[in-house]
């Protein structure tokens, strides 16, 4: 007797678990929504995780509330699109400000004169660690240092002027220097060498030591013209719509699972 009252109990509170069991093994298999959520390019794996994950959290009783939790499985993944979206759509953008050195580095500090981005490569920037930044800083004002005091000793003149503002540039001013003279653009004396700072070294410096010393909002500003939020502002009002969606599908989830727990014995 006893067996047969064991038997009967377990016949009786089978029932109650038996659904989900058999909704979980078949919930792809039948599932109606997973055969068009996931693309043909998609982890159909990671859905099946994410289907079963929600199915382990809310344990479906019946087809009603399977096809609900299918929705909300639906909606977490068509969200993940949207941050893909997203973020391919910033990168895009970014990509397209990084070309724009001449436009970009101007406005970033738009009451500076002379920063013309002329001849910057913005990637090059926005690839520098804070040490590089550092080092580029100093850098650039000692190559500024010492052109200003190339021009003081040529503008001061005197015997030997040339050889003296010569040593006194760095070993790089001078390699450009001396192709200049190779290509007989000017001549290898005092006003040759003043005509070359004032043309092309001077205003070089001045600009390197000016983007160094912007550094951080010329990056500021790439990554803020690359953001471009208006064409974010369609994925947004998508994601909106996908959240409102969910919230929906969740709250009639939970409301047939207390209708169904009321009208349990």
């Amino acid at each position: 007797m006893n067996t047969t009252a064991t038997d009967k109990t377990a016949e009786i509170a089978e029932p109650n678990h038996q659904p989900y069991e058999v909704v979980r093994f078949n919930a792809l298999k039948h599932g109606i929504l997973s055969r068009y959520t996931v693309l043909s390019h998609e982890n159909h794996a990671d859905y099946e995780s994410l289907v079963n994950s929600l199915m382990d959290e809310h344990l479906p009783a019946g087809a009603t509330e399977q096809h609900l939790i299918e929705e909300l499985a639906s909606v977490i993944w068509r969200k993940r699109r949207v941050l893909q979206a997203e973020g391919a759509t910033i990168n895009k953008g970014l990509k397209e400000s990084a070309r724009s050195a001449k436009t970009v580095i101007p406005a970033a500090a738009p009451f500076e004169m002379g920063l013309s981005g002329e001849g910057t490569d913005i990637r090059d920037l926005m690839d520098l660690k804070p040490e590089d930044v550092t080092e580029s800083q100093r850098a650039a004002r000692h190559d500024l240092d010492a052109t200003n005091k190339a021009s003081a000793i040529l503008r001061k003149g005197g015997d030997r002027a040339y050889d003296k503002a010569l040593r006194v540039l760095l070993p790089d001013s001078r390699d450009w220097w001396d192709s200049y003279v190779e290509e007989e653009e000017y001549t290898a004396d005092a006003e040759g060498l003043a005509g070359f700072i004032t043309a092309h070294l001077s205003p070089l410096c001045h600009q390197q030591e000016k983007e160094s010393r912007h550094h951080d909002a010329i990056v500021n500003q790439t990554i803020g013209e690359g953001l471009q939020a208006y064409r974010l502002e369609k994925l947004s009002r998508y994601e909106t719509h996908l959240d409102r969606k969910f919230e929906r599908t969740l709250a009639m989830l939970i409301k047939l699972k207390d209708l169904r727990s009321n009208r349990a014995p």
